[in-house]
């Protein structure tokens, strides 16, 4: 019992002792840690002032924090700023945050602030909301030194060279890690509202084999180094003025849970995301900006491109105009080294238009914002070199039997110039705020978009925020405008989000300003916004053109066959292959495809209005039954036959041996899958229920689509050439697998079953009028599908 005491009694003592050593250790270390400034901050330290004091010695940085910043909100990005071809982009995001600093005895503390619940109130609620709104703490540095005024100096070194999960760029290169062995500070600067510190970064990585962005075979690689871009930018220390969204009028938006709300329960509130516009003379209609929105044009823009791009930017000029501001948007070179050494594409300062060196056939325009606000900052517009082949294909296919200066191949620059402009116009729009608008393509009727005078001022869509593409609407001798331009949305969804109010109106008295301006959308349907929505809405398709989608696609086919007719002298030239030629007849197809299925959409088709209550009776409206019924019979008449123009043996014989079979029949199984999929028909059902007899039901349509796919069958004698029968045989295998899943929440099943049952006794009562074996071989395979189909068990 003794020694037992004496181990316990050992342990205590031991206990004891190790306590008190540690106390002593930690009390020595927080003496230690704190060093007079002159022995951290060295005279081999490079300064640099701005927003914090910025030193650097050899390879490490630090960071002098006056006492006012601490506690300020900061956004930190991190982008890409340049690597190796395959590996990413020059200017493509990384990581954005929210960053403050903080003080705490004598460590500094980096927290990850967040704003998506918010309580604004001085009720009770807000010590709820502050108890689960702890700002995580990302990184804690200790306190090397004190400056003027009990500034802390601190290393923030391994923040850029440790690869923090907060603020690393790995995943951009999907790689396991960073070797910070192998990773350098390149350069960092201070200025009076932001930090830019770039870093060579290196990843490991397991890479090899073919890389589909160079089209090449590389060797393995084990490492990956690029250069990032860290921006630090303080939040503007007065918040802009927010602006709550409303969804009918399209805009990014930045949300978060309000706990204050006078709603009984959370609500969800969303901030438009604008830039601050605010005018210089507040009593004037119209105004220069305070700040204009500037948009430098990279120094990587090929110097022939430049001038579109900046004709692509300041389009917007008329829209803000409009709406109270003049000059507010303005297109500028980028500084050259010379002119401006501290100027940096990546500074998030600055917006810019960055041209990427990339096979990838893009632009996209992201933006950042403020998250307390939406108040936006900053934008990089990224041009992918390759988006010139995009749009010398899309206006080709679309456009060029309206210019003759399209039908022969390359473009002129003029041309394609034009067309970029209108790509950056695009792209800037995203970069003020708006999403897409696909409702705006359908808002013109045919007429209007056949039209010189109309298209000249307005363009082929109602805003550019669309995917109209080019006028494929209009024919030869029209004259019509074929790219499109600013439209009527453009200007309405800019004249509700930016115009300035007059100072001390209530918000209640802002609102009803705003709300008169939505109350326009109510009479001119021009003015109304919708997301995409390809399974439900015809008029909030994309790529699609007119109200009349019927119409539309008569007139866009009319151009592909023309096109069709001068494709081989368009695309091939003495001496070179049939690369070119392949590619503009697969945009053709293509193209022929998309507006195929804008008339696949009119069935069992419903508008959507997006109006709000008092505005109008209803937000869904069927579309009636005869243009369904059109709609039908138009592919019956254009989707389900193949045309010659594209089958054309100067065409196909030069691209494939096997011509163009499977190329049609997988787009008429795409087509017919898609006009008979089962949301669309159990949608009909539901229609016809609601009103019997007044609505086009899924047995009606499958009706309509037998008979017209098997017309051949009441002929007086019965022949079925190869791409029709490759028709007939997709329709029966579609009725087969819809009979096979035994649909229990709908009639498609029922209604698949009952079609395979007529369509198997009129195969049997024709069989013996055919005129070939091809014929009799295929009918009588499509009737042994069928009666397996409806008696599985009967044969073997």
């Amino acid at each position: 019992m003794q020694s037992v005491h004496s181990l316990v009694r050992g342990v205590c003592v031991f206990t004891v002792a190790f306590v008190c050593a540690s106390s002593a250790f930690a009390q020595d270390k927080k003496k230690g840690d704190v060093k007079p400034y002159e022995e951290v901050v060295t005279k081999d330290a490079a300064s640099d002032p701005g927003v914090f004091l910025v030193h650097r010695i050899d390879d490490r940085i630090l960071y002098e924090i006056p006492a006012a910043e601490l506690g300020h909100d900061f956004l930190w990005l991190v982008q890409i700023a340049g690597t190796q071809a395959g590996s990413g982009y020059g200017g493509t995001p990384a990581a954005e945050r929210i960053v403050r600093f903080e003080l705490r005895d004598d460590k500094v503390l980096l927290r990850d602030v967040r704003y998506s619940v918010r309580a604004d109130t001085k009720d009770s609620i807000k010590n709820a909301i502050e108890a689960i709104s702890i700002a995580p703490i990302i990184a804690l540095f200790p306190v090397k030194a004190w400056g003027k005024d009990k500034a802390p100096v601190i290393d923030v070194t391994d923040v850029f060279k440790g690869d923090i999960t907060e603020f690393s760029a790995r995943a951009a290169f999907n790689a396991q890690g960073a070797d910070p062995s192998k990773s350098f500070i390149e350069s960092i600067k201070s200025f009076p509202e932001n930090i830019e510190t770039k870093v060579l970064m290196t990843y490991r990585v397991n890479k090899g084999g073919f890389d589909f962005e160079t089209e090449s075979w590389g060797p393995p690689q084990t490492a990956l180094t690029a250069l990032i871009h860290h921006s630090m930018v303080r939040l503007p220390l007065q918040p802009m003025k927010p602006r709550k969204y409303d969804s009918r009028v399209g805009f990014f938006t930045v949300g978060f849970l309000d706990y204050a709300s006078q709603e009984q329960g959370v609500e969800r509130v969303n901030y438009v995301n604008r830039w601050r516009l605010e005018k210089r003379d507040k009593n004037a209609a119209v105004s220069e900006p305070v700040k204009p929105i500037v948009y430098f044009v990279g120094r990587e823009v090929p110097d022939k491109w430049k001038p579109w791009v900046k004709k692509g930017i300041e389009s917007w000029q008329p829209v803000f105009e409009a709406a109270g501001f003049r000059n507010a948007i303005l297109a500028k070179d980028a500084p050259s080294p010379q002119e401006d050494p501290d100027w940096d594409a990546e500074d998030a300062r600055y917006s810019s238009i960055r041209w990427m060196p990339s096979i990838v056939e893009n632009a996209y325009g992201p933006h950042v914002h403020d998250p307390r606000t939406g108040e936006i900052l900053e934008a990089d517009i990224q041009i992918f070199h390759n988006v010139l082949k995009l749009a010398r294909d899309w206006y080709f296919v679309q456009a060029s039997p309206n210019d003759e200066r399209a039908q022969t191949m390359p473009l002129p620059d003029d041309l394609l110039g034009e067309l970029l402009a209108y790509i950056v116009a695009h792209e800037v729009g995203h970069t003020l705020g708006f999403p897409h608008n696909m409702k705006a393509s359908s808002a013109f009727t045919i007429e209007q978009l056949r039209s010189k005078d109309f298209t000249e001022k307005w363009g082929c869509e109602a805003s550019i925020m669309d995917y109209g593409r080019f006028n494929y609407v209009a024919q030869p001798g029209d004259g019509a405008r074929l790219i499109p331009k600013i439209g009527p949305y453009d200007f309405f969804a800019v004249d509700w989000g930016y115009r300035e109010f007059a100072a001390g109106l209530s918000a209640e008295q802002e609102q009803a300003e705003l709300n008169r301006i939505v109350a326009r959308q109510v009479d001119d349907p021009v003015l109304r916004f919708s997301d995409p929505n390809p399974f439900l809405d015809p008029s909030a398709q994309t790529e699609d053109l007119g109200s009349d989608g019927v119409a539309a696609t008569e007139l866009g086919l009319k151009n592909i066959d023309r096109v069709a007719s001068y494709l081989v002298k368009a695309t091939c030239k003495e001496g070179k292959d049939y690369e070119l030629l392949r590619n503009m007849y697969d945009a053709l197809v293509g193209q022929r495809d998309l507006e195929l299925n804008h008339v696949v959409a009119i069935v069992g088709g419903v508008v959507y209005s997006n109006l709000w209550y008092g505005q109008s009776e209803r937000q869904f409206d069927p579309v009636p039954v005869e243009r369904q019924r059109a709609a039908v019979a138009f592919l019956l008449q254009h989707a389900f036959q193949v045309p010659p123009t594209l089958i054309a043996p100067e065409i196909v014989d030069r691209l494939q041996p096997n011509g163009a079979v499977d190329r049609f029949r997988a787009s008429q199984v795409n087509i017919l899958r898609y006009l008979t999929n089962t949301l669309r028909l159990r949608r009909m059902a539901e229609f016809e229920a609601r009103a019997p007899g007044a609505s086009y039901g899924p047995a009606a349509l499958l009706e309509d689509l037998r008979r017209g796919l098997f017309v051949e069958l009441d002929r007086e004698r019965v022949t079925v050439d190869l791409y029709r029968r490759n028709t007939q045989r997709a329709w029966v295998d579609l009725m087969v697998d819809y009979v096979a899943q035994n649909s229990r929440d709908s009639d498609v099943s029922a209604l698949a079953r009952a079609e395979l049952k007529v369509l198997l006794q009129h195969m049997n009562d024709v069989l013996i009028k055919t005129a070939d074996r091809a014929t009799q071989v295929h009918l009588t395979d499509l009737i042994d599908r069928a009666d397996r189909a409806l008696d599985p068990r009967g044969k073997n």
